[in-house]
């Protein structure tokens, strides 16, 4: 039987996505890398956990038509920057902002986009960092640029951002305002236990080093 017009489009699709696959693979071995290198030289790691996300053909599809745009692998590969996405979460805020640093001094990352919604939360008290780095990835043919979107956040960060999201679709994205009260009294909760840890350790290595 002769391949039909889903399985191409598929085909395309996977052709598409691959390069995007390769960038995220780039950026995790970097990113274990130091991890390995904090755990093993400095006695100290800032990272614990990564989690990596490449998008879906259908959640692309979604995105340019919400952005009133062609569907078009072009427009995909120009106007969406998160196609690939790595999330890495850190224990405490410093370490945000430490990692951001050593991913972008690499000299075949480039730094393109970045928003603080750590110094500068959101208006639900979302916080976080994203960074929108361009990394290229050789193939066959030659070296092909592409997007990375970092998000780099803390434990207690995350935990929130996580259960907030499941509430934001359960609610089929109309969250009632009573509850939106409540994330944001709780992303304040979560923004001071971030300090009270911080301030723990540092504590306990002022201590140590006396």
């Amino acid at each position: 039987m002769g391949e039909t017009i889903i399985d191409s489009k598929l085909k395309e699709w996977a052709k598409f996505l691959i390069g995007y696959k390769f960038a995220l693979d780039e950026v995790r071995t970097k990113l274990n890398i130091l991890n390995e290198e904090f755990h093993i030289i400095h006695d100290y790691n800032p990272i614990e956990h990564i989690k990596t996300r490449l998008k879906t053909p259908d959640s692309i599809i979604n995105k340019l038509k919400n952005k009133n745009l062609e569907v078009s692998f072009e427009n995909a590969n120009s106007q969406i920057r998160d196609i690939a996405g790595i999330r890495v979460i850190c224990s405490f805020t410093p370490d945000i902002y430490k990692i951001l640093d050593m991913i972008c001094l690499q000299d075949d990352i480039k730094l393109l986009e970045i928003k603080d919604y750590v110094k500068n939360p959101k208006p639900n008290g979302y916080q976080s960092i994203h960074a929108v780095i361009e990394i290229p990835v050789f193939l066959s043919v030659g070296a092909k640029l592409h997007t990375v979107e970092i998000q780099i956040r803390t434990i207690a960060m995350d935990f929130w951002a996580s259960l907030e999201h499941k509430i934001y679709y359960k609610y089929n994205k109309g969250i009632p305002s009573p509850i939106q009260c409540s994330l944001k009294e709780a992303a304040e909760i979560v923004a001071s236990l971030d300090l009270k840890m911080l301030a723990l350790k540092n504590e306990i290595e002022n201590k140590s080093n006396s």
